[in-house]
């Protein structure tokens, strides 16, 4: 059963990311599903700590992007729209090079609130982090 309550292309959400934090560190969006969204990160040098690693905050800003904007398409965008109250981050693996791709599924979707699980694995295929974020449903 399909989670999307506002219909979206990967292209569309291309173009609303233009200027933003996620464009910047060049993250795109690269498979929906009925139940899950996916998007991609480079680990160059906008997101490498100074000692040549991942840096942690990136994960969290690809972790915060794909469940933020799987969220919003969660509701009825016209009524309804989310925004962050909480993320939560283990840090299981390094990446040093490559790209990371974060998966967000749904735990959760309330009236008022929504919890999304968002994995990422390196491109390679090992796990780099495990994220938790929740989300205030707003009305418009």
């Amino acid at each position: 059963m399909a989670i999307w309550k506002t219909p979206f292309t990967l292209s569309e959400l291309a173009l609303r990311g233009q200027n933003t934090l996620a464009a910047h560190v060049g993250i795109e969006f690269t498979e929906q599903g009925e139940d899950f969204l996916k998007a991609r990160m480079p680990v160059d040098h906008r997101t490498l700590q100074p000692i040549g690693i991942m840096h942690g905050g990136a994960s969290c800003v690809l972790a915060e992007t794909v469940g933020s904007v799987a969220a919003n398409y969660a509701v009825d965008l016209r009524h309804f729209y989310c925004v962050g109250l909480e993320i939560n981050t283990n840090h299981i693996r390094q990446a040093k090079e490559g790209w990371v791709i974060g998966t967000a599924k749904p735990i959760h979707i309330g009236k008022r609130t929504q919890v999304w699980s968002i994995e990422i694995h390196h491109e390679s295929g090992y796990l780099v982090s495990i994220n938790r974020l929740t989300v205030m449903v707003m009305e418009r």
